[in-house]
């Protein structure tokens, strides 16, 4: 009993509840105490009997302290439970957003990217044609200006104008509202004409040219993605050795189409490149070979040197391969682009144009004036920034795209 009655004592110690290791050292603390000495011999087997384990204080401890810690122990253990079967039901919830939502239709992709260009082009048209009542020549003239205004270009304006005035006058349209129908209606017939499809024989070899900034290499790579889900054989060649960083970003393009990459070191001779290219595209029967050349502007002489001496290159090397000239644009420039167009048309035969970043521009109606005035055919667009954004330009889907409601 003596035993229970300092047990007693040394519970209502605060220092004992706290520190559960202090109440093994107080039981040997026992033996020199008064209390203890006299019943040293009655504890003892009282000691044996009853094992310290069963009164340990940590059983009191528990009833006091870590009460508090088990119920928080026990709420979050009853938090968790709850939460279970939740992560059971997520894939119930995830399966509808599995459905195929990812791939549009390079038609659709176009008329979504041509809404910012259909949007300048009509609507400077259709506020016009608001502030009139009949059809006369200042009507035509601020029609003219709405046309310019929205990057058709001067020239390409006064054709829509005066195609929109026979038009008027062989069916005597006299409702001013007919006039937008009409407009569409030239635009179209435009952008429609010498509509043939564009297919490259086998061998063929493509000299890509353009001022930096426009997207040239990435498009060669997307061209090159393109031709190889036709089933062709690609192979590059980084000709453009003067640009800083040009090789190593053809070289990256050919690891992800997989394809090979003639190349060497920096400011080498371009032509000598092309030699390489030609002889390896022979030798292993490649269908296309794409080459990145120059594009320097501030020398059109130098450019026209190196783009001739490049031509004289190919056609001994592989007088049977087929040649195009492809001069990639930025959209995005509006008129600039039409400038550039006409300067290196003056420095290179251009055979076919590729138009980038049409997607989210308000300027894609500079593609009309290129149709136009240059007389040379659009042969590529990019409508994204997708590898799969590229494809080649289908003047009527592109019109009825860029008109169709």
């Amino acid at each position: 009993m003596a035993f229970f009655n300092f047990f007693k004592k040394e519970k209502n110690k605060p220092e004992n509840i706290n520190e559960p290791e202090e109440v093994k050292t107080s039981e040997q603390e026992e033996t020199p105490s008064e209390e203890t000495e006299t019943s040293e011999q009655e504890e003892k087997p009282e000691e044996e009997e009853v094992s310290l384990p069963e009164y340990e204080d940590t059983s009191v401890i528990e009833e006091v302290m870590p009460e508090r810690e088990k119920t928080a122990e026990e709420t979050e253990a009853e938090t968790a439970e709850e939460t279970e079967p939740e992560p059971e039901q997520q894939p119930q919830t995830e399966e509808p957003e599995e459905v195929p939502k990812k791939k549009k239709s390079f038609f659709a992709k176009i008329k979504s990217g041509l809404q910012k260009t259909r949007d300048n082009i009509l609507s400077g048209v259709e506020q016009v044609l608001k502030g009139f009542t009949e059809i006369d020549d200042d009507l035509y003239e601020e029609l003219e200006e709405a046309l310019i205004m929205a990057d058709i270009g001067v020239e390409t304006s006064l054709e829509i104008i005066s195609r929109v005035k026979d038009i008027v006058k062989k069916e005597k349209i006299k409702d001013v509202a007919k006039v937008r129908d009409i407009i569409v209606r030239v635009i179209s017939d435009m952008l429609s004409a010498d509509d043939e499809e564009f297919k490259l024989p086998s061998p063929s070899i493509i000299l890509v040219i353009g001022v930096n900034g426009v997207g040239k290499t990435t498009t060669i790579g997307k061209l090159t993605n393109y031709y190889k889900s036709e089933g062709k054989s690609v192979m590059l060649a980084a000709a453009d050795t003067f640009r800083a960083a040009a090789i190593d970003q053809l070289m990256v393009w050919g690891e992800r189409n997989d394809i090979t990459v003639i190349k060497h070191a920096e400011n080498s001779d371009p032509a000598a490149v092309v030699f390489d290219a030609v002889s390896a595209a022979k030798n292993r029967k490649t269908d296309i070979l794409i080459c990145d050349t120059a594009g320097r502007l501030h020398n059109k002489k130098n450019l026209m040197e190196e783009l001739k001496k490049i031509s004289r290159v190919i056609t001994r090397e592989n007088e049977n391969a087929h040649k195009e000239v492809f001069l990639v644009l930025d959209a995005t420039t509006g008129q600039n682009a039409l400038q550039q167009a006409k300067l290196f048309k003056e420095a290179a035969d251009i055979t076919g144009i590729i138009l980038t970043k049409l997607d989210g521009t308000a300027k894609g109606g500079i593609i009309i004036a290129i149709k136009n005035e240059l007389q040379i055919p659009v042969r590529f667009i990019g409508v994204g920034e997708g590898i799969d954004d590229l494809r080649p330009f289908n003047p009527s889907e592109f019109a009825k795209a860029l008109f169709e409601d």
